[in-house]
């Protein structure tokens, strides 16, 4: 490689603080602009103790893989490390487990959008909204990470800018300082308005405001000082936890908990309690705009993801083979195109109740990526002392979160998906890997 090869890769490094704005715009979508009303509605005032917790839970978990980056920084980030520490299985695994948990959660995002959409236009078809926001999806991640950093680094500034302008005007609502008055039944708001097993059962939601951390995880490879991993991790989840604690509080300032539910955001109820109607639309857009931007981070997460797998070998080769100038892994694409699809005819033919279970599933799914990343910190990195006790405090707060979903009969369906799906991806990994021996899978070479 020459040395303008070498200035061309050193200018596609990311900053961290690049990697910060690409966290803040994986993490601030759909889990924090609609789910958080589940969380509210279980869990009341309380759910402000519910956030800094799983905020605190999930600097842990992303603490535990920045340090793992800082020390290794690789490809695959915590399906590697995980293959690693474990062995080829855990790699082969853990890198379907994350695949198959994002391709489950792709179809209720992509038909959220579509509902969102149709507020404004109500009689345009659902599937064709649908169908427009996977091709542009698709189009910004075949760009590659420089595209997509790009991209994300954009709608994270309208996310973050909407989310101020909302704490602005809820703020001076409730300050008097506006035309609107809270009246007294509003603030009736109570601290535990469905026990201690409404705030366990909240509990999981607020840790699904956050998700979205392990794409910043494999985007953090590509950062021009991987040791920088840990401080751009800090940055966002301080900025992001801040902005969701101040927005929760006024919401609850203004909006009775029970009035709340999960298929509108507590932002709109809010701006439509004071009469701010304007607002209401301005944001249904940034709803759009949230749920966009964590689908196609995604996009290029699973992704990159399949294309590591097929370079180790646990997935078809044809998934590394690329094409044009920009190495663009097109069979891949195609691959992730496909589950779409079929993700999206899931959301639109089954029951509703039947594919919030399969959701609900995903999300978990994911949850427990977060556990393995957590684990395989601690027999990778063998942390001492306090780094030992964060990584501690993360997977209680975590199992703590997950065990809260078998409280209420909905999400407990959910929870046993979940666990029959992880089964099930054990027992095909124990048979690829007991088909292939004990050898390690070998790698493709890089290309430079």
């Amino acid at each position: 490689m020459n040395s303008q090869q070498h200035r061309k890769k050193d200018d596609d490094k990311l900053s961290w603080v690049s990697l910060s704005l690409f966290g803040a715009g994986c993490t601030l979508g759909t889990g924090f602009f609609l789910g958080t009303s589940l969380a509210i509605h279980w869990a009341g005032i309380s759910v402000l103790i519910l956030l800094v917790l799983a905020a605190t839970g999930t600097y842990f978990v992303f603490g535990a893989l920045a340090q793992m980056t800082a020390d290794d920084p690789k490809e695959g980030a915590f399906r590697t490390y995980a293959g690693e520490a474990f062995g080829p299985w855990a790699g082969f695994g853990s890198g379907w487990m994350y695949w198959f948990s994002e391709m489950l959660i792709m179809g209720s995002s992509l038909t959220a959008l579509g509902l969102f959409s149709q507020f404004w236009f109500p009689k345009f078809p659902l599937w064709a909204f649908v169908a427009v926001y996977a091709a542009i999806g698709l189009f910004i991640a075949a760009l590659g990470a420089k595209g997509l950093t790009k991209t994300e680094n954009i709608l994270a500034v309208i996310k973050l800018a909407a989310t101020v302008a909302f704490i602005a005007i809820a703020g001076a609502a409730c300050l008097g300082w506006l035309p609107v008055k809270v009246t007294p039944e509003q603030l009736k708001n109570e601290w535990f308005p469905h026990g201690g097993k409404g705030v366990w059962t909240g509990f999981i939601y607020a840790f699904f405001a956050f998700a979205g951390i392990e794409v910043m995880g494999l985007m953090a490879a590509n950062l021009k000082e991987p040791k920088d991993a840990v401080k751009s991790g800090r940055v966002m989840l301080l900025s992001v936890s801040t902005l969701y604690v101040i927005a929760i509080a006024l919401i609850l300032w203004l909006v009775p908990s029970a009035q709340l539910t999960p298929d509108e955001s507590p932002l709109v109820k809010a701006m439509s309690a004071i009469g701010f109607t304007v607002v209401v639309h301005i944001l249904n857009g940034v709803l759009i705009i949230a749920g966009f931007s964590t689908m196609v981070a995604s996009i290029y997460a699973i992704t990159s993801m399949l294309v590591k797998l097929a370079e180790d070998g646990d997935a078809p080769k044809l998934f590394t083979n690329t094409w044009g100038k920009k190495d663009m892994p097109l069979q891949a694409l195609c691959c992730t195109a496909a589950g779409l699809v079929l993700s999206t005819l899931m959301a639109l033919w089954m029951p509703k109740s039947l594919f919030e279970y399969v959701t609900t599933a995903g999300s978990l799914v994911l949850m427990y990526t977060w556990l393995l990343i957590c684990i395989t910190y601690i027999k990778k990195m063998k942390p001492v002392k306090w780094n030992r006790i964060k990584v501690w405090i993360a997977i209680v707060l975590i199992v703590a979160a997950v065990a809260g979903t078998a409280m209420e009969k909905a999400s407990r369906t959910g929870l046993l998906a979940s666990v029959g799906l992880l089964v099930f991806l054990g027992i095909i990994t124990y048979v690829v890997h007991k088909v292939r021996g004990s050898k390690p899978p070998q790698s493709a070479p890089s290309k430079t």
